[in-house]
Parts: structure tokens; sequence; C-alpha cells
């Protein structure tokens, strides 16, 4: 129930700002990076290439991503953030802050802590390293 109130809450918050969670999440991954071959980023974000390749598809089309030629391989391509990207995801990691603050601060600073050494043994007993995208 906390899980999915808390990604709820997330979603509908990035919505608003005309994002899905998993097309946040790529731009996120992107943020870091110049460029990135689609076959990279499926891997980073636990994800087939076919998902990458639509959700690259949509981006395009809100004008936040862009291909480009792939300068190791000629005949692939890299997925790169159009400056409008990069000033939407610092606005959009401010709203998953904001979101995390509204359902775990009032936790206090050990609450915290053992959650999150609980999450992570969970995580880590499972073998999960990945976030879960749709």
């Amino acid at each position: 129930m906390v899980s999915n109130a808390v990604s709820q809450s997330f979603a509908r918050a990035v919505e608003a700002r005309g994002v899905t969670v998993a097309e946040w999440v790529l731009l996120r991954v992107l943020y870091d990076v110049e460029r990135l071959a689609p076959s990279a980023l499926a891997e980073r974000m636990g994800m087939t290439k076919g998902a990458i390749s639509k959700l690259a598809d949509r981006l395009v089309e809100k004008g936040l991503v862009r291909r480009e030629a792939n300068l190791e391989d000629r005949r692939g391509q890299t997925l790169a953030l159009e400056p409008a990207a990069r000033s939407l995801v610092p606005l959009l990691a401010e709203l998953a802050d904001r979101n995390d603050a509204a359902f775990f601060n009032w936790l206090s600073p050990s609450e915290r802590a053992q959650l999150k050494g609980l999450l992570h043994k969970i995580a880590s007993k499972h073998k999960l390293n990945t976030a879960p995208i749709d």
C-alpha cells in the first residue's frame, strides 16, 4: 500500500509536468551522461531495447530527447537530452524529493535509516538492482 501510494503520488506530480514516471527515469539517466546508446540505456534501466525505443520515440516527439549518430558505431545511434530536458530534470528531481519528504520526513532519522536498511536488505536478497518501470 505504501509503495503504491508513494508511486501514484509521484506519477501524478510528474504527469502534471508532461512526462510519465518511465520517461522521467530515462531523462534522469541521460542527465548524467552526454549521450548513451539505447542498448546501454536499456541495461541501466532494466528494460528491453524495444521498450527504450518506445520511450525514446515519445520523448523525441515531446522535444526532450534527440537521436544522434553513434560516433563509435556508425550503424547505431545514441540518445541525448535536448536543452529543454536539461532544464526539466532538476525540476522533476525536486518533485521526487518533495514526494519522498511528504511520505517519509515525519519518521525520525533513526527510523528512516532503519527503513532504508531493511529495504536494502530485501532488495539484496532478491537481487533487485533496477527500478521497476511501466
